[in-house]
């Protein structure tokens, strides 16, 4: 009997943390809520990937770090073995954030990586944004991590990749089913925008979006040479 109570006790326990969860990611993602984690853009992990186009795959990050910086949310790179085997963080991110310092870790978790860890909840952020590759294994790992620590986990799909498709989507399936949200990174920069009367940041949201945003970067410039000039 005893047994039995306890088993029911453990289901109500896991259902009721599964509501609590759902509810907290019903709140918008904010700039003074989140907490970005860029894992891995690193040359040797480039070199293989097949689940997206590898331009592609920069430029989506590098948008992702921009906004970050434009909302001033607290941006984590971190590399694995940058001088004996991974290579260093893409020059386009360090470019684009020469305020943020890549972690270099050798463990594959970098939640696992006790000062970026510690930095990470020092920011005292709860919604937590992961990208980078690979997607199965240096993203899926911090992501499964930070569940369980009680983070609400936002996984940028198309700013991370892997060495097919199949294992991306496998990696994104399997965030999902523990409870990690999948997002694209133009999604999260106007969920931080939230009202286009917030000119401290408008702007440089569409300068972003003109350089990073494809088609609708596009719009803003036909936008700004042949409708603005008539107003």
């Amino acid at each position: 009997m005893r047994n039995r109570f306890k088993a029911i006790l453990a289901v109500a326990l896991a259902f009721a943390a599964q509501m609590t969860a759902h509810a907290s990611q019903l709140d918008p993602l904010t700039p003074e809520n989140s907490v970005v984690l860029m894992v891995d853009y690193q040359p040797q992990f480039v070199f293989s990937v097949q689940s997206i186009d590898v331009n592609k795959l920069i430029n989506n990050a590098e948008g992702l770090s921009l906004a970050a910086k434009t909302f001033n949310v607290p941006t984590f790179y971190a590399t694995i073995s940058a001088s004996q085997f991974g290579g260093p963080f893409f020059h386009q991110l360090t470019d684009a954030r020469p305020d943020v310092k890549p972690f270099d870790r050798t463990v594959i978790d970098p939640m696992q990586f006790a000062p970026l860890h510690d930095a990470i909840a020092k920011s005292g952020r709860k919604k937590l944004l992961v990208s980078g590759l690979w997607t199965d294994s240096c993203v899926t790992l911090p992501v499964l991590s930070a569940l369980r620590e009680g983070y609400e986990v936002y996984v940028v799909v198309d700013a991370s990749g892997d060495v097919s498709k199949e294992s991306h989507d496998a990696a994104v399936e399997r965030m999902v089913k523990a409870g990690a949200v999948p997002v694209t990174w133009m999604a999260v920069m106007l969920e931080w925008q939230g009202d286009w009367k917030r000119s401290d940041t408008a702007g440089q949201v569409q300068k972003i979006a003109q350089t990073h945003g494809g088609a609708w970067g596009q719009g803003i410039d036909y936008f700004h040479s042949m409708v603005a000039p008539k107003h």
